[in-house]
């Protein structure tokens, strides 16, 4: 068994993930998002999906982008 860096749970099911040379160990995605997801600099949700990026901000959508002065991301395409 392994604890959950988040949490603390000692628990049976808990799984490793690598990130940027670095191990961390959950007992759920839950922590796992809470820990290592980034977080959109504009309405503070976490970033599970693609979300997006720019000068290493990070953003949920173009809307969030947007609101930060960010200009040009799209998050669908426009025809």
């Amino acid at each position: 068994m392994a604890q959950c860096e988040f949490c603390g749970n000692d628990y049976d099911k808990s799984f490793e993930v690598r990130m940027q040379g670095s191990s961390h160990t959950f007992d759920s995605f839950e922590c796992a998002i809470a820990t290592l997801a980034p977080t959109c600099e504009t309405c503070g949700v976490r970033i599970i999906g693609h979300g997006m990026e720019a000068g290493g901000r990070f953003f949920c959508c173009d809307h969030c982008a947007e609101k930060a002065g960010v200009q040009g991301l799209n998050d669908r395409v426009r025809r």
